[in-house]
């Protein structure tokens, strides 16, 4: 099984002159996730080579199993430093796609088009797409036969409630969850911080940093099923 991972370059939080990037759980999580299973993964970026890790990932209260193994493994830090070009990837080399959240995608990721033809690409093929957190807001120009790829279906994403505790609800471009809604999507949210994923058909949404490690253990077995 072949899995890309599709991370930001973005690393400006706003106008509030403070980093941003991918929230490091969200990455590392899904890696293990992946790699434990043997799958093939390529890791690929908009600017390629190392994206920025949002520095409040990695505070003292953030920190997961999963990150305390990345940072022992200079294999994965090597990998993680080395990202390919978005551009240079296709659709028809992979057999999913999934998307690490942090602010970071809000910027770059949503409004790029290599991107959005990129999870086009893989839906309109009859593979799944999977995004954490701030990473179903990816899918806000992503459309699949005419219509938003979310309409009618069951999705979550990082919650108002839980962008308003982080305090950046009139930094973001827009709110993950109200943009859902304004598309379509059946929004559904567990309380703040709280694990919870939802596979609707072949897109699986992740609500939460908390929710990686479920929604890529979820596309794993998606995955079997469409083998």
């Amino acid at each position: 099984m072949k899995i890309l991972m599709v991370l930001t370059s973005h690393d400006t939080l706003g106008n509030t002159g403070r980093k941003t990037g991918f929230w490091l759980e969200e990455f590392a999580a899904p890696y293990y996730v992946f790699t434990d299973a043997g799958v093939e993964l390529t890791l690929a970026s908009v600017k390629g080579g190392q994206p920025p890790i949002d520095p409040k990932s990695d505070d003292p209260d953030n920190q997961t199993e999963s990150m305390t193994r990345f940072k022992g493994d200079k294999h994965a830090q090597e990998r993680l430093a080395n990202t390919v070009l978005l551009s240079s990837v296709k659709a028809d080399d992979f057999d999913t796609v999934f998307y690490p959240g942090g602010h970071g995608p809000m910027w770059d990721l949503v409004e790029n088009q290599d991107s959005i033809k990129l999870i086009e690409d893989f839906y309109n093929a009859g593979k799944p797409v999977a995004a954490v957190c701030h990473a179903p807001g990816v899918l806000r120009r992503v459309t699949y036969k005419g219509e938003p790829l979310v309409k009618g279906k069951r999705v979550t994403g990082f919650a108002n409630s839980e962008e308003e505790a982080v305090q950046l609800t009139h930094v973001v471009p827009f709110l993950v969850e109200d943009e859902l809604k304004r598309l379509g999507g059946l929004y559904e949210q567990k309380p703040n911080w709280e694990p919870f994923h939802i596979t609707d058909g072949r897109l699986i949404t992740g609500q939460n940093p908390a929710s990686s490690k479920g929604g890529a253990e979820a596309l794993l077995a998606l995955m079997k099923t469409l083998a």
